[in-house]
């Protein structure tokens, strides 16, 4: 039996936004569940390989240079690629996986890792590592990783930041205490005896770093798929998160970037913090250390003492 296109639409779409399950569609359409989860895995794929070349392409030099200076405008954070963070996705237990997809909520779970730009958009994903991995393990794993630190990446070079002609200071990622610090990724300083100077530097980070956690609000809220463990073979759980990621973005660009501001993340949980290294050497601290003095100088803004 020949089953029509919108009919494939239909229920996919259902499916990932409703939330619904395989027998709640079976009961609905009147096909068989294993019909149903074939239909899924292949329009999941078929999603993601049309739509990623459209909506999360590798930026170019150019695109690079856009999101930074939307970063700056928006969030008042220079040199930023992005803001990174990771989530995990809740699973029904896999066969066969004994401990490997338990997290340390003693769930279990598959790791997404993102980055996003100011305009709520994932420019890069990470979907599949096991669920007992921290943020930054599954980051510097990731195929992004690989490509920044071999240099393979179009990111723009060093620059002054806005106003200062010194320090010469890389382009940079900004992150959670979960992730290491490195020459392009920034993450807070340590909680224990913060100065005035370093509160204000983690209240600008983690003013830029919103973003991300946003985004993964409008992601959960917009597809509710993640509003229960996905009782799916872990390999259809990757395919299904991807899809709804690159739709993500799709609907982002079509419907255009008002600003929708919600810290409400249903479904997912993140990353434990303080299990993984998180030094940097000193070179990469220097780093952060200037960024902090420039927020106190030129880069002040006039809110930020009212909010450390």
């Amino acid at each position: 039996m020949c089953i029509p296109t919108n009919f494939f639409k239909n229920l996919i779409f259902r499916y990932l936004a409703s939330g619904n399950t395989f027998t709640d569609l079976h009961y609905s359409y009147r096909i068989g569940i294993t019909t149903i989860s074939k239909i899924v895995r292949e329009v999941c794929m078929i999603l993601w390989l049309v739509l990623r070349n459209e909506c999360m392409t590798e930026p170019s030099l150019e695109r690079w240079k856009e999101i930074s200076l939307v970063f700056e405008n928006k969030a008042n954070f220079p040199n930023c690629l992005g803001a990174v963070d990771g989530k995990h996705v809740r699973l029904v237990r896999p066969q066969h996986s004994g401990s490997l997809f338990m997290n340390y909520k003693h769930f279990f779970s598959v790791c997404l890792m993102a980055i996003c730009d100011a305009n709520y958009c994932f420019t890069f994903i990470d979907v599949g590592a096991y669920g007992r991995n921290c943020d930054s393990t599954v980051f510097q794993n990731s195929l992004f990783w690989c490509k920044m630190t071999n240099g393979m990446l179009d990111i723009p070079p060093p620059k002054p930041l806005p106003g200062t002609v010194n320090p010469i200071l890389p382009h940079v990622l900004v992150a959670d205490e979960a992730f290491s610090l490195s020459e392009h990724v920034l993450r807070p300083y340590s909680r224990k005896h913060l100065n005035h100077n370093k509160r204000v530097f983690n209240y600008r980070l983690t003013r830029a770093r919103r973003y991300v956690e946003c985004t993964f609000g409008i992601l959960s809220n917009k597809w509710r798929i993640f509003h229960r463990p996905l009782n799916v073979e872990t390999n259809l759980a990757v395919d299904i998160v991807k899809a709804c990621c690159v739709l993500h973005n799709f609907i982002r660009v079509r419907d255009g970037f008002d600003y929708e501001d919600t810290l409400t993340v249903v479904g997912f949980e993140d990353f434990r913090q303080g299990l993984c290294n998180r030094g940097g050497g000193q070179s990469n601290a220097s780093i952060r250390d200037n960024f902090s003095q420039y927020f106190l100088g030129v880069g002040s803004v006039p809110w930020q003492e009212s909010m450390i």
